[in-house]
């Protein structure tokens, strides 16, 4: 997969009103080990319809589920990771996230509540001589195209913990996020499944927008 450039940028989101075919489509990852994959089904559709209406981009509106070991990963330069429990990837998944992210692609994994003791140990297989850090408020992906001064809104109160955006940047490219104690997916999702707020699903939207801007416009690189 070639890294997403600002040639990529203008074809994905200053596409002409005139031109009717989606320039790319992000999918959900299908993983093993007994996690829920599957959760939140509406919260990705949601925030593709969002981004389209008030973004003017112009993502494909089907999200499919890709497995993490399969080739069609590469098809996708977005995807996105959610469940509440556990967490495997085979040594042979591994190797094929690691090549996606290596070579472009962008996996943004958002813990609905239990998955976070399973998914530290996955991601630190998949980048064993890099750390995952937290990333400041002060860093882009909080401030564009919205603004989230104070870094990830709290859209679900869990642990009573600070909501916390992870990070792993490989050659100073952002290719893994991790959000924690926010439950973005969530607030994605239509909006009787959890009984959220419009405030709370309007922050989650937004900052879900700020996510895709980032991985999509900038390929993750600052």
């Amino acid at each position: 997969m070639k890294k997403l450039s600002f040639v990529l940028l203008l074809l994905c989101f200053h596409v002409s009103a005139q031109n009717k075919q989606s320039e790319y489509q992000i999918a959900v990852l299908k993983y093993k080990g007994g996690g829920d994959y599957y959760a939140n089904p509406t919260s990705l559709p949601n925030l593709v319809k969002y981004c389209n209406e008030n973004y003017h981009s112009f993502i494909h509106p089907e999200t499919p589920y890709v497995e993490a070991g399969s080739s069609e990963l590469f098809m996708y330069p977005f995807v996105h990771m959610t469940g509440h429990g556990n967490v495997v990837f085979s040594n042979a998944e591994i190797e094929n996230l690691r090549s996606y992210m290596k070579g472009g692609g962008f996996l943004h994994i958002d813990d609905n509540y239990g998955m976070d003791q399973y998914i530290r140990l996955e991601i630190q297989k998949l980048f064993p001589s890099i750390k995952l850090i937290e990333l400041p408020f002060s860093y882009p992906i909080f401030h564009f195209p919205n603004e989230f001064k104070n870094g990830l809104p709290k859209i679900h109160e869990h642990d009573g913990k600070r909501p916390q955006a992870f990070g792993i940047i490989d050659d100073g490219r952002l290719c893994l996020l991790y959000t924690y104690e926010t439950d973005l997916g969530d607030g994605w999702e239509d909006p009787e499944v959890h009984h959220d707020s419009s405030e709370k699903h309007s922050e989650a939207l937004k900052m879900g927008a700020n996510i895709l801007f980032y991985a999509l416009m900038k390929g993750g690189y600052e």
